[in-house]
């Protein structure tokens, strides 16, 4: 097996600059960097990872505690964190905290034990152990998806990259708006997590946008997963004036919804219209075609671990919240037309700035719930009495 003294005589250098090249520790010509790294090809030399670590105080892997790990959104996310880990010579470990308080707080620690150089964490709805730990240990983080600002300032505690969520959401409302709707569901995320409060105020600027009042019966929590929005859109349905137009808030509630919907005997669109939170690959196969908000999922992985090896280049800098902007994918569900110029094609665009009514809508006023044609509202009034 060759060793680093092997590479140097091949190389013509000594061993401290194959040291160097292999652990970045100092800059290298270029031209000598090549002839190491053309010898270490050449003798497949493999370098000793554990007796590196017990030199540099670095064990190049990086911790990875995300809930849902099945979800395609925190897939893709992971597929991300990875490319980048890999890029830079940096490998993986990952766990599921399951979004349980106590349990977050256990595998952060599992993971430090690990000796990690640094950990990528989605905090739960009560995230309050884990930061303590995180923060006594002085554990090089950054939370993903979900932020945590110092209530006293609101500065961030930690390094954080999410995406934008209440422009996007008030974009969905606001297109519904624009479509006529005037009673607007939302099947929310889990109580507690910064993506739900941000959703939430996206639905509320959406409506103010809208010219329409806030109604909270119009307002079910779905917990963030499939069966949970089961019961929420069953309730929704249930009101005495139910919503015309639907927003499910991430996409395992779109499914839920979705199932509850089909179980009810509904068309979407045309009893009632959907726009979802997530998109997904297959959003555009189901029929209707769905109406949704894009996350940058893989580009918000990748993003965490770049500022993490910022953050493990310079301990002493100042934390920083990294947003992403979400793109709105145009399709039918919603209860537009196909576009006969492109059958079967989603429309993409970039959602940022304030909400607003889409461009040669109605705008509608004051919160007064004039009929609209075809009257979604009549047909889901017929089946009300089929919801328990």
């Amino acid at each position: 097996m060759a060793t680093m003294a092997d590479v140097a005589r091949s190389a013509g250098v000594s061993v401290a600059t194959v040291s160097h090249v292999l652990n970045g520790t100092r800059p290298v010509l270029p031209h000598t960097r090549q002839a190491v790294l053309d010898a270490i090809e050449q003798l497949g030399y493999t370098p000793n990872t554990l007796a590196r670590s017990l030199v540099t105080s670095r064990t190049r892997s990086i911790g990875l505690a995300v809930s849902a790990i099945s979800n395609p959104y925190f897939t893709e996310i992971l597929q991300g964190v990875e490319a980048a880990a890999l890029e830079h010579g940096y490998s993986l470990l990952i766990a599921d905290p399951h979004d349980d308080p106590a349990h977050e707080r256990k595998v952060a620690q599992l993971l430090h034990e690990r000796r990690v150089d640094g950990v990528i964490v989605a905090p739960s709805a009560d995230p309050h152990e884990l930061l303590a730990y995180l923060g006594r240990h002085k554990v090089p983080t950054v939370l993903l998806d979900r932020v945590v600002d110092d209530p006293a300032d609101g500065s961030p505690r930690f390094d954080q990259v999410c995406a934008d969520g209440a422009a996007p959401m008030a974009h969905l409302v606001t297109h519904l708006a624009g479509l006529g709707h005037r009673r607007i569901g939302l099947v929310a995320r889990l109580p507690g997590l910064s993506t739900t409060g941000e959703r939430l105020t996206g639905y509320r600027d959406g409506l103010t946008a809208a010219g329409l009042a806030y109604d909270g019966g119009l307002v079910e929590h779905g917990d963030s997963e499939s069966a949970g929005a089961e019961r929420a859109t069953a309730a929704l349905l249930s009101l005495d004036s139910p919503p015309t137009a639907l927003v499910t808030a991430n996409n395992a509630m779109t499914m839920g919804a979705l199932r509850a919907l089909r179980d009810l005997g509904l068309s979407v669109p045309n009893d009632i219209a959907l726009c979802c939170f997530d998109d997904f690959a297959w959003a555009d196969l189901v029929s209707p075609r769905l109406t949704a908000v894009a996350q940058p999922s893989r580009e918000i992985g990748a993003q965490a671990l770049r500022v993490l090896l910022d953050r493990l280049a310079s301990p002493d800098r100042p934390a920083r919240t990294v947003r992403l902007a979400c793109a709105f994918v145009h399709r039918t569900s919603c209860g537009c037309p196909e576009d006969p110029g492109r059958p079967g094609r989603s429309t993409r665009s970039e959602i940022s700035g304030k909400p607003q009514l889409p461009v040669g809508s109605d705008e509608p006023e004051g919160a007064t719930e004039p009929p609209m044609s075809d009257s979604p509202e009549q047909s889901l009034s017929s089946v009300k009495g089929t919801v328990s």
